[in-house]
């Protein structure tokens, strides 16, 4: 289904090289908003380090997010030393593709790690990109998202579900 993720994570850092590798993922594109970066600014926790580990092992990255707010996601860029797009229009396909051109590999190989399945998790999938949500890092969110959180909510619930089956 075109709403699910093909992985959920409790937090980015949660993901490990062993499962990139296995799924042939040699490169991923980022989420700002409360995936690498909470409401108050707080970088998750151990963020750096997990990302060093990745580039040691030829992983690419790249920020895709749909702020308009430079100064927030250029912080996290430049912790990280990786380029961004803001303003992506997430989930349409126009920041996705962009973000492919600039990693220069195909779209099976580019993972998209976000908090949001009505932005991040349906553009990757219909990017034909490998999805992987996590769980906001706040509650804290902007208006929208936050009218857009109980909805979600359902349809993890039910994605939980689904892959719980025997």
């Amino acid at each position: 289904m075109k709403i699910y993720p093909k992985l959920y994570c409790e937090k980015i850092t949660d993901l490990k090289l062993d499962y990139l590798k296995q799924n042939n993922i040699k490169a991923l594109i980022l989420d700002v908003d409360n995936t690498l970066l909470d409401f108050d600014l707080k970088v998750v926790d151990g963020l750096k380090s997990w990302y060093e580990n990745l580039k040691n092992n030829d992983i690419k990255c790249i920020i895709l997010s749909n702020s308009n707010k430079i100064e927030k996601i250029k912080m996290v860029a430049d912790l990280l030393k990786v380029p961004y797009i803001k303003f992506a229009t997430k989930p349409l396909k126009r920041g996705f593709k962009l973000a492919q051109k600039e990693l220069q590999l195909p779209n099976e190989n580019i993972a998209v790690i976000g908090d949001q399945i009505f932005t991040d998790v349906i553009g990757a999938n219909r990017s034909n990109m490998y999805s992987i949500l996590v769980k906001p890092l706040a509650e804290k969110d902007l208006l929208l998202t936050k009218i857009k959180r109980p909805i979600e909510n359902l349809v993890i619930k039910k994605y939980l579900k689904s892959i719980n089956k025997f």
